[in-house]
C-alpha cells in the first residue's frame, strides 16, 4: 500500500503522542506510589523512576511539537491521564508503571524499527527518539529495586 509523505509524518505523530501518552500513564502511577509509601522510599521512587520518566515524558512532547511545527503539521493533543485508583497499594502502582514505560518504549522501538522517522522524518527526531528511550533505560530493574525494599 501506498502512501504519501504526509500521510507517513503524521502516523509518525501518531505513534509518538501515543507512546507520550503510555508515559503520562506510567507518571499517574508512579505518583500515587509516592503518596502511599515512607519517605525513604518515596525518595527513591521520585529519584529513580519519576524524575527519569518526566524527562522521558517532556523531551516526547518537545519532540511531538517539534516535528509537527517543522512539518506544518497539527500535533494531536495529548490525552490527560487519569487519576491512579488510590487502594491498589504501592508494588501494583510500580507494577504499572513500569508496564506503561515498557509500553512506550516498544511503540518508540517499532517506530524506530520501522525507519519512518528516516524516511519522512529529520535528524532532531531522531535524537529525541534515542534520547527518550536513552532516558527510559533500566525503569524496570530500578522498580524492581524499590518494590523489593518497600516495607523495610
Amino acid at each position: 500500500m501506498a502512501y504519501t509523505t504526509i500521510e507517513a509524518r503524521q502516523q509518525l505523530l501518531d505513534s509518538l503522542a501515543s507512546a507520550a501518552e503510555e508515559l503520562a500513564l506510567a507518571l499517574a502511577e508512579l505518583s500515587e506510589a509516592y503518596e502511599q509509601v515512607d519517605d525513604a522510599a518515596a525518595e527513591r521512587i521520585e529519584e529513580d523512576l519519576f524524575r527519569p520518566v518526566q524527562a522521558a515524558y517532556g523531551r516526547a512532547k518537545r519532540a511531538l511539537a517539534g516535528f509537527a511545527a517543522r512539518h506544518g503539521i497539527a500535533a494531536r493533543e495529548l490525552d490527560q491521564a487519569p487519576a491512579s485508583a488510590p487502594g491498589n497499594g504501592a508494588r501494583a502502582l510500580l507494577e504499572r508503571a513500569v508496564a506503561h514505560v515498557q509500553a512506550a518504549d516498544d511503540a518508540l522501538a517499532s517506530l524506530q524499527d520501522s525507519m519512518l522517522p528516516v524516511e519522512v522524518g529529520d535528524a532532531e527526531l531522531r535524537a529525541a527518539l534515542s534520547a527518550v528511550r536513552t532516558a527510559l533505560d533500566h525503569t524496570g530493574a530500578r522498580a524492581r529495586e524499590v518494590v523489593r525494599t518497600l516495607g523495610r
